[in-house]
């Protein structure tokens, strides 16, 4: 299994929507939200930040109460510990993107 850092480079970085997932995660952290409330907050399309929330799911970053409609999603135990590793990936993420 790779790293933490490594994985969340994959995830965030090796994919076209990586910030908005980068964003979800970010969001999570302070609270749970359905996801109706995140594409409210992140100003994204539903379906766009349902698509997002069920990667982030499949690879135990986020998980949720249920899988009805007004399901609440939080961090995982896992990217609840490794937070700070996301933090310095985002950060990284978003040099990276500035600098281009």
């Amino acid at each position: 299994m790779p790293s933490m850092k490594k994985f969340l480079w994959g995830i965030l970085a090796g994919t076209k929507g990586g910030t908005n997932r980068a964003r979800i995660v970010d969001e999570l952290n302070n609270r749970p939200y359905n996801a109706n409330q995140l594409a409210e907050r992140l100003s994204l399309n539903y379906k766009t930040v349902k698509h997002h929330i069920d990667v982030l799911e499949e690879n135990n970053i986020v998980t949720s109460t249920g899988k009805k409609y007004g399901a609440l999603y939080f961090l995982s135990d896992t990217m609840e510990e490794n937070y700070d590793t996301f933090l310095t990936v985002w950060e990284e993420l978003g040099d990276n993107y500035n600098n281009k």
